[in-house]
């Protein structure tokens, strides 16, 4: 079993551990290897006594912070029952809370995302997309309000939808939340909305399935300048068959799932859910990262 290695270079001015989580046991499926925490930490934000801004070294280590994040959204449990030798559940949560307001998995995303892409030979803004939504039940501990709860009479699903922007490969450009009860193509036209904002303006081609098929596809191309090609299924046979470009985003919602805080809505609120669905986005894209980038061995 390895230790997790102290950043010599990085760890000196911007952390002062005194918990033992830089040398803590890498003993958990989701602890990040070291090709992981490579690829990944030049992408967090610098600590801000590392800016003109100056401020106190932080007391754990970001890869201990990011471990316990990673720990939490793949098995699913509290907050409060994080293993003890991450560092203080209010620590971690802090920095993940801190992190979702200010902008930071927004940005981390982005930048995870277009480090895959260019590791993979491809152009770092995506010029294509693929939308799709997924009705999410609530837990049994009734967390969810009502206010922001639906029901979705399609899928029979009593809680909230999650609808998700991915380029090609699968990997997540937006996310929006709303009550199971929204239709797919007012998430749609959030979705678009917001992968303009957020820069993506490359973005001139987006697969749907027949759901998606309305008037706003008319000012997605008006607006802008998206065009919403349907692909349409065949109900001529009764056999399955993989349709095309829709496949894509139908296995990132599997990569999403298997993730035991998204299996089910345990957040109060709907920014949390979306924060949860990042996050198992950027474990999974780091993954892939570092595959990509590692050299194979010999």
């Amino acid at each position: 079993m390895s230790f997790n290695p102290a950043c010599a270079g990085d760890a000196s001015p911007g952390c002062s551990c005194t918990c033992g989580c830089i040398t803590r046991r890498r003993t958990y499926p989701t602890d990040l290897t070291d090709a992981q925490w490579a690829a990944l930490e030049p992408l967090l934000p610098v600590p801000l006594c590392q800016t003109p801004l100056g401020g106190r070294p932080e007391r754990h280590h970001r890869r201990a912070i990011v471990d316990a994040i990673f720990y939490l959204v793949d098995n699913g449990v509290k907050w409060r029952a994080l293993p003890a030798d991450f560092p203080p559940w209010r620590t971690v949560y802090g920095f993940h809370a801190r992190w979702k307001k200010d902008g930071v998995l927004d940005d981390l995303v982005d930048r995870v995302r277009a480090a895959v892409r260019v590791a993979a030979g491809r152009n770092r803004e995506p010029s294509a997309a693929v939308v799709d939504s997924q009705s999410v039940p609530e837990s049994a501990e009734g967390v969810v309000p009502a206010a922001t709860s639906g029901f979705d009479g399609h899928k029979r699903v009593n809680g909230r939808k999650r609808h998700i922007l991915t380029d090609t490969l699968g990997l997540l450009i937006a996310v929006v939340i709303t009550a199971a009860g929204v239709q797919d193509r007012d998430g749609a036209v959030a979705l678009v909305r917001k992968a303009r904002a957020r820069g993506r303006r490359l973005l001139a081609l987006i697969w749907a399935d027949n759901v998606y098929e309305g008037r706003w596809t008319g000012w997605a191309r008006a607006a802008l300048g998206i065009t919403i090609q349907i692909v349409r299924r065949c109900d001529s046979t009764a056999e399955f068959k993989v349709l095309p470009r829709r496949w894509v985003v139908e296995r990132t919602f599997a990569w999403i799932t298997r993730r035991r805080r998204c299996a089910r809505d345990y957040e109060r609120k709907p920014s949390h859910h979306a924060a949860m669905v990042q996050w198992a986005a950027i474990l999974q894209m780091t993954r892939r990262l570092a595959r990509t980038t590692t050299p194979a061995r010999t």
